[in-house]
């Protein structure tokens, strides 16, 4: 069977690289970036003051003078003014330029104002350059800051914007369909009757996709009826761009997605995976290039697959940098009873000498979802070792990609 490291490669494979757009700038917050961001100026632009106080040259104090006449106010966003006289000093505020002539600030605290002269401290010591934010210590001109591949984060805007830019170029959003199959499922806030039960996969997976900045996403519940799913995958492969599926994957007569996907000429690139839970797992590329991902119906099933497979292969497709694998130890040993690569919730605490230590935290089957509230993700427990001790360093996957 299909291991999780070769599904993994052949979605990669087979995945198209979606287009990109420009958006405004407030709009950009989440999507994956596809452009360099150059510094407009040097940053900060000018030698910026750092605290409320005074200017003064710092010579006049090592000749012993500790008292100046002040002789204007330097506010932030002033045209920069100029110090003149060595016994003469500026007011100057948080965020202004420093006066010419200047080179060292005294913050408030340490002077009192007396007829129209600032006097320092009795026994206060400045330095030279003191609360001073040099000009382009933090980056010069045209340096890059921001680079493709990054998902923009809001301290990511503010430096979009500090380098003079109303609009980015990211990654364009794939249209996503999220299909829940059955006959039992029933919509939160309908009458439910005893056979029934509610619909969850749909409501997660749209909350895990939204989490990972894909907003262009739509949910719709299908009966286990062969007619109906035909007609209406059809109409849905010829409308979006990338279609994930809940339920109707397994060996089960009214399991009718893979035929039904197959009739329609998306091609199958794998079904089954050995993992547990989540082996049935489907995945196929319509006639357009439309990513078919067929997921087991279990709700944690569904949950971990999405995790696993399907959000790392749209941010693969959007151009997502790829981040660093993750390992954590087992706080309490493990022992799993099939012979597949298990997907074992865990949450998540750090030692006192810093490693990430991940408490297992067992589901009563793969339908039960509610054990997974709390949890911070799961460990990838290797199908070759059916036991793990308690201290063994194993992979770790949060539930969020950062």
């Amino acid at each position: 069977m299909l291991t999780v490291e070769k599904a993994i490669c052949m979605i990669t494979d087979a995945i198209p690289s979606v287009d990109r757009e420009i958006v405004q700038l407030h709009q950009a917050s989440g999507r994956v970036l596809q452009q360099r961001v150059k510094a407009e100026r040097d940053q900060p632009p000018f030698d910026r003051v750092t605290m409320d106080g005074i200017a003064i040259k710092f010579d006049a104090f090592t000749k012993g003078i500790t008292e100046f006449a002040i002789k204007g106010t330097q506010q932030a966003g002033d045209q920069v003014h100029r110090l003149c006289q060595a016994n003469d000093c500026l007011e100057i505020m948080t965020g202004s330029v420093l006066p010419k002539g200047s080179d060292c600030v005294v913050p408030v605290e340490r002077i009192s104002i007396k007829n129209d002269h600032a006097i320092l401290e009795n026994g206060y010591l400045p330095e030279r350059n003191q609360f001073i934010h040099p000009q382009g210590s933090d980056h010069e001109k045209g340096h890059v800051i921001l680079r493709p591949g990054q998902v923009i984060s809001p301290m990511d805007i503010a430096i979009i914007a500090s380098c003079g830019l109303e609009s980015v170029q990211v990654s364009k959003q794939p249209t996503i369909q999220l299909i829940s199959t059955g006959n039992e499922l029933v919509d939160p806030g309908k009458k439910i009757e005893a056979h029934q039960i509610r619909m969850s996969n749909g409501p997660a997976l749209n909350a895990m996709l939204t989490r990972h900045g894909f907003f262009n996403t739509t949910h719709e519940h299908l009966v286990d009826d062969q007619d109906i799913l035909e007609k209406r995958l059809e109409k849905i492969l010829a409308e979006n761009e990338v279609i994930v599926l809940s339920g109707g994957v397994s060996m089960g007569k009214a399991d009718y997605v893979p035929e039904v996907l197959t009739k329609l000429g998306v091609k199958i690139v794998f079904h089954k995976i050995s993992q547990q839970p989540g082996k049935p797992m489907w995945f196929g590329i319509g006639p357009a290039g439309q990513q078919v991902f067929a997921l087991p119906g279990n709700p944690v099933s569904t949950i971990v697959c999405c995790r696993h497979y399907v959000i790392p292969a749209l941010l693969h497709a959007a151009g997502r940098a790829k981040t660093q694998s993750e390992f954590a130890v087992l706080a309490e040993e493990v022992t799993c009873s099939s012979k597949l690569t298990c997907f074992m919730p865990v949450r998540i605490s750090c030692s006192a000498d810093g490693f990430i230590n991940a408490t297992p935290v067992p589901t009563n089957t793969s339908g039960d979802f509610t054990s997974l509230t709390g949890t911070d993700g799961y460990v990838e427990l290797a199908k070759e070792n059916g036991f793990f001790d308690a201290g063994a360093i194993v992979p770790i996957h949060r539930w969020t990609i950062s």
